[in-house]
């Protein structure tokens, strides 16, 4: 599904983020990308999804190579992954509806359609009921959730959360955790960047620790590894 081979990645600076990594992650798999800050882990993360590059190496999903594509080619990759922010992202004057209705329209996706897909992806994360509001009518972890929404509402195959719970209460990110692992339970893909221990230790995932821009652990039903 996903796989990462011999890659590299420095910046202008000199600064080397990641240093030969070598993974594979399996279609339905719920992995999380866990390390101290600076480890490589947002580049990590932002390398899957195209926004960067690697120096060197290889990163294929589905067997289509990341590393040689054109830049053209990188809005039909982004159909097939679902991204979801710390700071969610959305667009403050569109409702909710229209937030999620948005990600549909610019692929030019039936009108009929995209109501459709819209009321079930917001029924997916029990926000039907706030469908007309606004971002800023919204508590941080429905806008989360609305960003979800979003992300999922193409049906990708893989969905990267880069720090997904990092702004919430712990009530409120146990809530878009239990949101995600339904989503994950039905066959998506997830990749998820966190510093957020008691949800690593608790519900038990692949963990992939980064330090210095290498894998240095990676286990089944792992453990987050670090003070938090």
């Amino acid at each position: 599904m996903i796989e990462m081979i011999d890659v590299w990645k420095s910046y202008s600076n000199n600064v080397k983020a990641i240093n030969g990594i070598n993974i594979k992650i399996k279609k339905g798999e719920f992995v999380y990308v866990v390390g101290p800050s600076g480890a490589g882990k947002s580049t990590f993360i932002k390398m899957m999804y195209r926004e960067e590059k690697p120096t060197k190496g290889d990163i294929l999903i589905d067997e289509v190579n990341l590393s040689n594509m054109k830049e053209k080619e990188i809005p039909l990759l982004r159909r097939r992954i679902g991204v979801v922010f710390q700071d969610y992202k959305l667009l403050p004057t569109l409702s909710v509806y229209e937030n999620v209705a948005f990600a549909l329209e610019v692929i030019e996706e039936d009108p009929t359609v995209i109501k459709r897909k819209v009321m079930d992806v917001l029924e997916i994360v029990r926000l039907k009921n706030k469908a007309r509001f606004l971002p800023s009518e919204l508590s941080g972890g429905e806008q989360q959730r609305v960003a979800i929404a979003r992300a999922i509402v193409n049906k990708p195959e893989v969905l990267i959360a880069d720090e997904p719970t990092g702004n919430l209460d712990p009530d409120t990110a146990w809530e878009i955790m239990n949101i995600l692992d339904d989503i994950n339970h039905n066959g998506t893909t997830i990749v998820m960047a966190t510093h957020n221990k008691d949800i690593v230790n608790t519900i038990k995932k692949r963990v992939l620790a980064i330090e210095g821009g290498r894998v240095v652990r990676d286990e089944v039903r792992g453990s987050y590894g670090y003070e938090a």
